[in-house]
């Protein structure tokens, strides 16, 4: 079983009178790669930072494989790290700005050349040895910055979005690379993102984040199919938010239809928030007992799916998303401004109480 290699217990990080990070506590396992994810100003670099000691917590403590760390120097840490800029040094050639960790520990020559061609092979920038950084793309810095993180072989790799600064294509490719880097190293890593697909796809774990707080942590399927509360629903992939009232222990009323559906937790009469993914609404090609009326009021062609906008009272925005595959069964009839029936599946709805929403 593998050990709890990261531990912070009830960090708290003020910046005046503003809250920052309000008691955070989390367990990343050796080996582990999980992303800290989050709108802008939720706290994610804050607590990237506070784990490197560029910022010193409030209160609460850091454990780093069983040792505390909370108050060692940044120098004193063990950690490599690729900022959102990459920082590299622009005046030393692509080698030069790998070896410069090793120089500064007092490696020997011959040492330092052969871990700097070492890594430029292993990110396949081997004849790239006396280039400088504006002469690399994007996609050549960012894998001389993260060679140079690891030069000295820590044993935490940290990463603020250092693929945010990429253009879409590049990005994608970029973070598959990534994965198959951690996966070959097998090092603990931690990134920041505010990219939801960018932490769906790479992470072995997601740690979102809202407000300073930690909202929920789990696999990305666990975080995509049972989101905790309503805004990781939202900020996780798209969501439509309808309004209900629990009918019974298995049975909800949306719109004067009755849909089954696990809500135990909920007492009869209770209002409350279904929360509904654009997959969870199936366009039907007749009326049933159970289903609704809507119109297409547009359409977005996105590759192996129509994203259909429908218009209808159930929701707050009065209108709801739904996605449709585009296969050789897709009903043709479905076109802008039709009338269309369709259903919920209850095994994809997720409902909390309408507070929370």
């Amino acid at each position: 079983m593998k050990s709890k290699y990261l531990v912070i217990e009830n960090l708290t990080k003020d910046f005046g009178s503003f809250r920052a990070l309000d008691d955070i506590s989390i367990k990343i396992d050796e080996g582990e790669f999980v992303c800290f994810l989050g709108p802008s100003g939720c706290g994610k670099t804050t607590l990237l930072r506070c784990i490197a000691g560029l910022e010193l917590q409030s209160q609460g403590t850091i454990y780093q494989n069983g040792e505390l760390i909370s108050q060692l120097p940044t120098s004193q840490r063990d950690f490599g790290i690729v900022f959102q800029s990459y920082a590299l040094f622009p005046n030393l050639s692509c080698f030069d700005n790998i070896a410069y960790g090793l120089q500064n520990l007092s490696w020997q020559k011959k040492d330092v050349a052969d871990r700097v061609n070492e890594l430029l092979s292993l990110i396949g920038l081997s004849d790239h040895t006396a280039k400088f950084p504006s002469q690399l793309s994007g996609g050549e810095q960012q894998r001389i910055a993260l060679a140079r993180a690891i030069a000295t072989s820590p044993n935490l790799l940290l990463l603020d979005e250092p693929l945010s600064a990429l253009d879409a294509k590049v990005r994608i490719h970029l973070r598959q690379e990534l994965k198959k880097f951690h996966r070959r190293l097998g090092l603990t890593t931690i990134m920041v993102t505010h990219d939801q697909e960018e932490a769906l796809s790479i992470a072995d774990r997601i740690f979102v984040m809202n407000d300073g707080v930690m909202m929920q942590s789990g696999t990305p399927r666990d975080i995509y199919i049972n989101p905790a509360n309503p805004f990781v629903a939202n900020f996780i992939g798209m969501t439509n938010f309808l309004d209900a009232q629990v009918v019974g222990p298995n049975s909800i009323n949306i719109g004067g239809k009755r849909i089954t559906v696990q809500c135990k937790d909920f007492l009869k009469g209770d209002e409350i928030c279904v929360a509904a993914r654009p997959e969870a609404i199936e366009i039907l090609s007749k009326a049933t007992k159970n289903s609704f009326e809507g119109k297409v009021v547009d359409m977005e062609f996105l590759g192996s799916f129509v994203r259909l906008h429908i218009k209808t009272s159930l929701s707050s925005d009065n209108y709801l998303l739904a996605d449709t595959p585009m296969t050789e069964n897709f009903d043709t009839s479905v076109s802008l401004n039709a009338k269309i029936n369709f259903t919920l599946s209850s095994k994809l709805l997720n409902i909390y109480k309408h507070e929370a929403a």
